[in-house]
């Protein structure tokens, strides 16, 4: 009878561990489930397929990276993933970034994006991870000078020969590719002769279809959207990002303004020259802390590209002005705009192609600009005599801290933060997420134009 009763309770246990474990299995299944449905409604319109591409087109290019000698040696730019060096060994988020490197950082953080697909004919956008920069060196700085209009031909070549189906199932409108370089030096025309600065690349027939993500873009071709510059914070989780706005926040505005930058000692009246002779005058006439500020105009010399990989040289000085000058120099933009704006510096720009025409993805409608930035006409200053600190100096104190707060609100949205970050920091959305939302609402809209298009 014993043995009966202790053989039928182990029985008993038995059933009752394998009822659990069916339990336990299927409310697993039942997580998949819901985290496969969660996943399909959150990535409905936004399947993204990574063409591939042999690595002649990419990683192989990384790989001459000492070979132009008018550029420099760039290798160390390569660590972390495009990132850089560190700027010191225990930095966590500031590293030495050349902004020649946004290619193999868009390439890194598209690995993890949440919504990739194995299967291009059901993906919504087609990603080329071409380092369209680094391939065109060879063409402004190498051998190949006098063949730039080549650019990219041998990349549509092999579109063409390579799975033709990918690129003809929309003749290449879903596609886009990222470009580390304004779109001003890939826009030399075709019949250019003998070829000036630049290659050709987005004067291609064969590219106008692509979707162009470049650091500057042109105000005209639809397929061009400007990004912003890499700076060199790149935070790993949310602590370290909300540690650095609060730093922001506190710190104090000793200046009034502040140009980092080179330029502007030419005899020849410019906007860089004006800013710098009205700063120069400034600390050495002025004998007020005028508004309470300690100094009305501060200059970091960057000339020589001594402050390109050291972001110590002028982020401290952002980090006490409350305004930061943005004047146009060989193109409308400077990679100092997003610097300012990470060091909650309130830009001052002179042209509305600096920003207000390119990134109204990453920072504000063009009808919202003055919210967090002031716009000086640069012929007002240039040629009719404004001084731009009483501009400045008008503006009401009240007004700079709500500037200020509207700057701190953009940090997030500029910064390119690291590859493999913490949840989150993935759930607060970063430069490259605006840009990757940005880029599969504009190609959504393209298709749907050419779908409402008379046959």
């Amino acid at each position: 009878m014993a043995t009966y009763s202790s053989s039928s309770s182990s029985s008993n246990i038995s059933i009752i561990l394998l009822l659990l474990l069916l339990s336990l299995l299927k409310l697993a299944l039942c997580e998949i489930e819901i985290e496969r449905e969660t996943t399909e409604k959150e990535c409905k319109k936004r399947w993204i397929y990574i063409r591939k591409l042999p690595p002649r087109f990419n990683l192989d290019l990384l790989g001459n990276c000492s070979e132009y000698p008018l550029l420099g040696n760039f290798c160390p730019y390569l660590a972390n993933h495009g990132l850089g060096q560190k700027t010191h060994n225990r930095s966590h988020s500031w590293y030495r970034t050349d902004p020649l490197m946004l290619e193999l950082i868009f390439h890194r953080r598209m690995l993890e994006y949440p919504c990739l697909t194995q299967d291009p004919f059901s993906a919504d956008a087609v990603y080329l991870p071409y380092y369209s920069t680094l391939d065109a060196l060879r063409y402004l700085y190498g051998p190949e000078a006098n063949s730039s209009a080549d650019h990219g031909l041998e990349l549509f070549d092999f579109l063409q020969e390579d799975q033709p189906s990918i690129w003809n199932r929309r003749n290449g409108h879903d596609h886009f590719l990222v470009m580390a370089r304004p779109a001003w030096d890939f826009s030399q025309p075709l019949d250019n002769d003998p070829p000036l600065w630049g290659t050709s690349f987005l004067e291609l027939p064969e590219f106008f279809n692509v979707t162009a993500l470049t650091l500057e873009s042109r105000a005209w071709p639809w397929q061009e959207h400007a990004v912003p510059y890499p700076t060199s914070f790149h935070p790993p989780n949310l602590g370290l990002l909300d540690s650095w706005v609060q730093r922001v926040r506190r710190s104090k505005r000793s200046s009034l303004a502040l140009f980092a930058g080179g330029g502007g000692v030419s005899a020849t009246p410019n906007i860089r020259r004006s800013i710098r002779m009205e700063c120069d005058n400034s600390t050495s006439n002025s004998t007020d802390a005028s508004g309470g500020y300690e100094k009305l105009c501060e200059v970091v010399d960057c000339s020589n590209g001594v402050c390109e990989h050291d972001p110590l040289r002028f982020m401290r000085p952002m980090l006490q002005a409350s305004f930061c000058f943005q004047p146009p120099g060989d193109t409308p933009t400077r990679r100092s705009t997003f610097d300012s704006i990470i060091a909650g510096c309130i830009p001052v720009f002179f042209e509305e192609l600096s920003a207000k025409s390119q990134y109204g993805w990453h920072l504000a409608p063009e009808n919202e600009f003055e919210g967090f930035s002031v716009f000086i006409p640069k012929e007002e200053v240039v040629f009719k005599g404004l001084r731009i600190l009483d501009v400045l100096r008008r503006i009401p104190r009240s007004r700079v801290r709500r500037m200020r707060e509207k700057v701190l609100e953009l940090i997030p949205r500029v910064v390119y933060r690291k590859h493999n970050s913490s949840p989150g920091l993935r759930a607060k959305k970063d430069a490259f997420d605006v840009a990757v939302d940005g880029t599969l609402d504009k190609i959504q809209s393209r298709l749907n134009e050419l779908v409402l298009l008379p046959i």
